[in-house]
């Protein structure tokens, strides 16, 4: 069975580099897949990306010795088993507030003793090139299962919610947290109140053995966030690389 190199990275201590999957095609997946990024994640919270698009970009990204990631639309059964039984290596579940909104994730993503996870599928075993044997018996030990910390509730419950086992690591979503403190969605600003958020959660993270990433807007603020201490960076998407390029060649006139 193939090892989750993230995970294992990011248990060890180390720095893991990815970037958010937004076109609704596979073929965008497949070519990030051919860059120096550790993941990619595929957006299904925000997006127009379809079941059977995340699979087929799940495939592509496993069969590139990339680890594919999906982003849930919301906490549920549903969403965290489907991407796990299509090929997921991980899951990202947004707006997790509360401890018990945090055990719900692990005991979707995970199967018994450690979770409820049901049994079934052939996509997963698949994409970690191994049997659906296999797969059942290993999968807890190399999903990865992370929690966004993206509002102000979740940072005053961030300890709580770091506490559960089976979490990997957390995410700070910096839009939905700026929001959440009553301030502009941005990736970055000096604000106190965003920046004690920031730090709060690095620290909880710390102290719980728990990987603590963040989303950032360039490789500048990348290797910031990797200098604070942050080991899951997400930098940009495939939509803003896109845009951020096209908006560049126009410059010329």
């Amino acid at each position: 069975m193939i090892i989750n190199n993230v995970r294992a990275k990011l248990r060890l201590g180390e720095t893991s580099l990815g970037t958010w999957v937004t076109i609704p095609h596979p073929l965008v997946a497949g070519m990030l897949a051919r860059t120096e990024f550790d993941w990619l994640t595929v957006e299904l919270e925000h997006t127009p990306i379809t079941m059977e698009t995340a699979a087929l970009s799940f495939a592509l990204v496993a069969a590139r010795g990339k680890v594919p990631l999906a982003r849930v639309p919301i906490n549920s059964v549903e969403n965290i088993k489907r991407v796990l039984d299509t090929g997921a290596y991980g899951v990202i579940v947004p707006m997790v507030n509360t401890r018990g909104e945090a055990e719900a994730v692990v005991a979707a993503a995970r199967y018994a003793p450690e979770g409820t996870r049901s049994i079934g599928g052939l996509f997963h075993a698949h994409n970690f090139a191994t049997d659906p044997a296999t797969y059942y018996a290993d999968a807890n030990d190399q999903i990865l299962v992370v929690v966004m910390i993206e509002t102000a509730q979740a940072v005053a419950n961030v300890d709580e919610i770091l506490s559960v086992p089976g979490i990997d690591a957390c995410f700070i979503g910096p839009n939905d947290l700026h929001k959440s403190l009553g301030l502009p969605p941005v990736f970055e600003s000096d604000h106190p109140a965003f920046v004690q958020s920031v730090e709060l959660v690095l620290a909880a993270a710390k102290r719980h053995r728990v990987a603590a990433g963040i989303h950032v807007g360039d490789p500048e603020a990348a290797r910031r966030r990797i200098r604070q201490g942050f080991q899951m960076i997400a930098v940009g998407s495939d939509a803003g690389f896109l845009m951020g390029n096209a908006n560049e060649a126009t410059r010329v006139r």
